[in-house]
């Protein structure tokens, strides 16, 4: 081989790369060792014969044999590239880099260096999965935590979390358990947003169940959801507690609490102030994924889910009622200030509502309700009042005088008296909100439950007569 001396002076045969010399005709004039390797062919079968013929009856092998002849062909510059080689067993990825074999200052063909970079292709690629691994984790992330975030202005962070990280957190369906539901309600809200702005009732009303959703969530309530201003929580799911019953009159005294510094803030700004009326239940209900494939929430079902309501719809602004399961379920640790008998809808037989104003030891919480006992007038207040029912004011109203009056009650006196817990609308002001507590032959005891703007005027005015 005429150029073997002028190569073995230029490339070590012991070389890990491989080299192939190549002349300006396209025979293939030298392969080192390694080379021989790399293509699994061998110097015998390929040195004196052209390089295209080598390598063209394998397809696979077009890019290389194209590199190679572009090599040859092009004496103005070098070559470098990666490209695949199929050796009839095994597909490799070569890196080849071509430079010109000269004598003395003439070219007289090109020398081709190969490395087998297949592994490194590999961790390249292994790389890039990695990469891509990484990339759809934090995309997963970003979507977890979007969920999570506007899910989380609806859902509790448990709700959310069941609904993450629970394989079936989102199937339809749910799970027998008992519980304890609390619901909350705002009296008189209906007739206040008529006399309100809108912007300044929403704002009045998201700053109230914020400060409402902080106390419930600090003691493991889980808000299934706001009903306007009313508030349903469960108690007990999907975290589960055997605590249960206390956590919902815990929640239920702090909100009491609270009421004062929502209506400070409510002042402050011009706005009425509020009272919020609770109701507690324990019992069986079905708790978990409610509604269709294509619309679902989290919430419970069953009969003791209704009564808690029917609890709620008995009390008056300031007040926490419970039935007897919660009563007994928290046990004597619960300050009691009043008992009412009374006959929900729904049930065959008679219950008796504890009225809570605190738990003792270990939670030391309490609430005071400063409700002054009406003093009688000297000259009864002539009156005109509608009954509400389903938040309607009946379009018939009813003449009646007030015979006893103070800032949060009042005695009514009428030819035909209401029932108790019927929900009244006094036709003072605005319009004054007021709930039947008691009933005797000369009147009814009522406990306001919204006042008017013009309120207070009037309630001076008719005391000084």
């Amino acid at each position: 081989m005429q150029n073997a001396d002028i190569i073995q002076n230029y490339i070590m045969r012991d070389m890990s790369e491989g080299v192939i010399a190549i002349g300006f005709d396209g025979i293939i004039n030298y392969l080192n060792p390694a080379a021989e390797g790399i293509l699994d062919r061998s110097a015998k079968e390929l040195v004196g014969r052209p390089c295209a013929v080598c390598f063209f009856d394998i397809p696979e092998n077009d890019g290389f044999t194209q590199m190679i002849l572009e090599a040859i062909y092009d004496r103005s510059s070098t070559h470098e590239r990666v490209v695949d080689f199929f050796t009839g067993k095994v597909q490799k990825q070569l890196h080849i880099k071509t430079s010109f074999l000269k004598n003395e200052a003439e070219a007289i063909g090109i020398v081709c260096v190969l490395t087998d970079v297949s592994e490194l292709a590999e961790l390249r690629d292994a790389l890039k999965a990695m990469e891509r691994i990484r990339s759809m984790n934090t995309q997963l992330e970003l979507r977890n935590r979007l969920l999570s975030e506007t899910f989380g202005r609806f859902l509790s962070d448990e709700i959310v979390r069941e609904l993450l990280e629970t394989p079936d957190g989102l199937m339809l369906g749910g799970k027998k358990r008992e519980l304890t539901v609390m619901m909350s309600d705002l009296r008189g809200f209906t007739a206040m947003s008529e006399r309100m702005e809108p912007q300044k009732l929403l704002d009045m009303l998201n700053h109230y169940l914020g400060q409402m959703t902080e106390v419930i969530q600090r003691n493991s309530g889980t808000i299934v959801e706001f009903i306007g201003d009313g508030i349903m929580v469960i108690f007990g799911a999907p975290v589960e507690s055997r605590l249960h019953a206390e956590q919902a009159v815990c929640a239920a005294v702090e909100m009491q609490r609270r009421m004062e510094d929502v209506n400070t803030w409510n002042v402050s700004r011009g706005y009425p102030c509020l009272q919020m009326g609770i109701g507690i239940h324990t019992g069986e209900m079905i708790v978990g994924n409610i509604g269709s494939e294509k619309r679902t929430k989290y919430g419970v079902v069953g009969s003791d889910v209704n009564l808690a309501g029917r609890i709620e719809s008995y009390t008056v602004g300031g007040q926490i009622l419970i039935s007897p399961q919660t009563r007994q379920a928290v046990g004597p640790a619960l300050d009691i200030n009043d008992e009412l008998r009374v006959f929900p809808k729904g049930l065959d037989h008679a219950l008796t509502l504890s009225s809570v104003t605190g738990i003792g030891a270990p939670y030391h919480l309490s609430f005071g309700q400063t409700d002054a006992a009406p003093q009688t007038l000297a000259v009864p207040v002539s009156v005109r009042f509608s009954r509400i029912s389903e938040k309607h004011v009946d379009s018939d109203t009813q003449a009646g005088f007030l015979t006893a009056l103070s800032e949060t009650a009042a005695v009514l006196s009428a030819a035909e008296l209401p029932e108790v817990f019927d929900n009244l609308r006094l036709d003072i002001g605005d319009g004054l909100f007021a709930k039947v507590l008691s009933r005797e032959a000369d009147g009814c005891l009522l406990r306001f439950t919204s006042l008017p703007a013009s309120f207070r005027e009037w309630y001076a005015d008719t005391c000084s007569k």
